[in-house]
């Protein structure tokens, strides 16, 4: 199968929405419990719109245009949880001395295992580094994990999110940072 990458829009934004709760049950449901995914789909996952205004966010289209994966990268502080997620940062990165975030990655679970997910974050990393930064991190789930650590991330310590009626939700922090020349 085809797929083409394109920067996001806020018309998108529906769609995402569907595609983030379709994703997480899909493809978290052998890692969480769906109590879980429920609690984490109404801040910890879902679609955050300063991605897609500051133009580092995109989605995977097929040839008939559905959009079946979604992630991008952040320059600002906050790390991941869409628009609703009270503790969110917004100030900038300074792309010298922080990482690059890298954000909100969901793969319909019928375009899974096809390299979707791995060619959003060659996007992403491609993109940041021409903004001049040369680490990266990111939250990643349990499936995330997987992609993340074939990507050349390492994993920090699991981390138990709290989420809304007393839930919680296991997180991994993971980083990267580039080998530059000398």
């Amino acid at each position: 199968m085809e797929y083409a990458l394109r920067l996001a829009t806020l018309e998108d934004v529906p769609v995402l929405r569907e595609l983030i709760a379709r994703s997480a049950h899909g493809l978290g449901a052998a890692d969480y419990t769906h109590a879980e995914i429920e609690a984490a789909l109404q801040g910890a996952f879902g679609v955050d719109t300063a991605l897609i205004r500051d133009g580092t966010y995109f989605v995977a289209e097929t040839r008939t245009r559905d959009i079946v994966a979604c992630g991008g990268w952040g320059r600002r502080r906050t790390l991941f949880g869409s628009d609703t997620r009270a503790e969110r940062d917004e100030s900038w990165l300074d792309p010298q001395s922080e990482p690059a975030k890298i954000r909100a990655f969901f793969v319909d679970p019928a375009h899974a295992r096809y390299g979707i997910g791995r060619a959003i974050l060659a996007r992403c990393e491609s993109d940041a580094i021409q903004a001049g930064f040369s680490s990266f991190e990111l939250m990643a789930t349990l499936p995330g994990l997987r992609l993340y650590e074939k990507c050349g991330y390492v994993a920090a310590p699991a981390i138990d999110y709290a989420l809304p009626g007393g839930l919680t939700i296991r997180f991994v922090p993971m980083h990267k940072k580039l080998r530059l020349a000398p």
